[in-house]
């Protein structure tokens, strides 16, 4: 494809992204957070697939930031989805464990 098109899906997908995002209520949050890692381990497999098929080193060093950048964001949500979930969970589920330390 031409560069002018790439570029033309590129901002397309940010503003569509950000207008998606932008309109999710903090309800909403935690259970599009699980679906979006799903994604994120997509991405991460397909810039991994990219790496391994490089011809050259510039498509080899932007592959490998791809990589880098998807686990980062990868881990990233499950950690926030984790701490989202641990809000969510009430002050009767962690009373038990706290009066077992004590005794």
């Amino acid at each position: 494809m031409e560069a002018i098109t790439l570029l033309t899906f590129f901002v397309l997908a940010v503003v569509i992204g950000f207008e998606v995002v932008s309109k999710v209520s903090s309800t909403l949050h935690t259970p599009l957070m699980s679906g979006a890692n799903a994604i994120h381990g997509i991405i991460l497999v397909g810039a991994v697939i990219v790496a391994g098929s490089a011809d050259d080193a510039l498509t080899l060093v932007i592959a490998l930031i791809a990589v880098l950048m998807a686990t980062i964001n990868l881990v990233g949500g499950f950690v926030v989805t984790d701490r989202m979930l641990e809000m969510f969970r009430g002050r009767g589920s962690a009373a038990p464990a706290q009066k077992g330390e004590g005794a």
